[in-house]
């Protein structure tokens, strides 16, 4: 950057107690042990990218629980998605979910997650770090990736991109903002099911994650087949991006033969010998010993991601059929929300027209 140019990027007023640079991830590299990494509610992601006017899988800043804060030096757009964080840019009160026009010099101050975990702050242009290995995600076990292979910390600075394709006028810096439906956070709870137990009358809903059965599930007792689905499992503090750690009843095997090492996927379940189940996320290793008792469907792994620490959540059996229909219920989600952007260009294109016509004729 020359002398006496201005900083067009990000300034990182306050990092929060974890934030990092995410994109979707690395894809093509899982048979050199390289982790797909990328943002743990990649769906989050790609609305936000969306309602910046960039490509789905432009890297964001992922923040988890907050609170955090950042300054733009220069007018831009964002959309912070994911959980709401009681934002506010400048002191006036912003919501999650929207396109946001952002002047030079605006601070926007992320409070305390409300709800979920994570949300995402994407800005036009997307966080231009150096890729490595095809990406910008910030890998935090093996250090590369995003600002240095590490968390983003107070007084960072982040480079943004130019936009690559021209954005629809709605989504430039000087237009006026304008929010999308947000994603069912519960949709696989049908209402036919059973409502679960509640051990006590104050504590929460657990969250319903559809679970597809593992290639060892049948070599697991039959009591702790049936508490895989009937019992709520809670969030432990232990759970982080490689993998949610669940408390619960200890799921026990009927013989305790060796395994040898197979592949393992985000979402995998695996039950270590004290028999609380683990699933693997984004930042999880490629092969590993424990057996499977499920794999949670890529569907569902968003709503994982955002559930909170030591709350519980529960899971669903499904199918293979059911998963695949998940998966296209979200693609067509995400087409909804470009019409919805469409729409709204649209708009906005007959007020400016109108807005012309006015000029002249006056």
């Amino acid at each position: 950057m020359s002398q006496g140019r201005a900083f067009a990027g990000i300034e990182v007023l306050r990092a929060g107690p974890l934030s990092t640079v995410q994109d979707t991830g690395r894809r093509g590299f899982r048979h050199l042990g390289v982790a797909l990494g990328g943002a743990l509610d990649t769906l989050a992601l790609e609305v936000g990218n969306r309602l910046v006017g960039n490509r789905p899988e432009a890297a964001a800043i992922e923040i988890t629980l907050g609170p955090a804060s950042f300054r733009f030096p220069r007018a831009t757009r964002i959309a912070i998605t994911g959980t709401g964080f009681g934002a506010t840019l400048d002191g006036r009160r912003v919501h999650a979910w929207w396109s946001l026009p952002v002047a030079a010099g605006q601070t926007l101050t992320l409070q305390v997650a409300q709800h979920g975990m994570r949300g995402y702050l994407c800005v036009a242009g997307g966080i231009d770090v150096l890729p490595v290995l095809g990406s910008r995600s910030t890998d935090l076990g093996s250090r590369f990736g995003g600002l240095g292979g590490r968390a983003l910390r107070d007084g960072d600075r982040l480079p943004v991109g130019q936009p690559g394709a021209p954005a629809p006028a709605c989504l430039a810096p000087e237009a006026q903002e304008f929010g999308v439906k947000a994603p069912a956070w519960c949709a696989s709870l049908m209402p036919s099911e059973a409502l679960p137990r509640r051990p006590h009358t104050h504590a929460s809903w657990p969250t319903p994650v559809r679970v597809l059965a593992g290639p060892q599930y049948g070599g697991f007792a039959s009591a702790s087949q049936q508490a895989l689905w009937d019992e709520e499992w809670r969030v432990t503090p232990n759970s982080n991006r490689m993998g949610y750690r669940l408390a619960g009843p200890a799921l026990l095997r009927e013989a305790r033969e060796e395994l040898l090492s197979h592949a393992v996927l985000p979402g995998t379940i695996q039950v270590p010998p004290n028999g609380q189940p683990i699933v693997l996320m984004h930042d999880a290793q490629t092969t590993g010993g424990y057996p499977q008792i499920g794999t949670v469907i890529r569907a569902d792994l968003w709503k994982l991601a955002q559930a909170r620490l030591n709350l519980p959540i529960r899971f669903v059996p499904t199918t293979v059929e059911a998963a695949r229909e998940a998966l296209a219920a979200e693609r067509a989600y995400l087409r909804q929300i470009d019409v919805a952007i469409a729409l709204r260009d649209e708009a906005h294109q007959r007020q400016r027209r109108a807005l012309a016509a006015g000029t002249r004729a006056a």
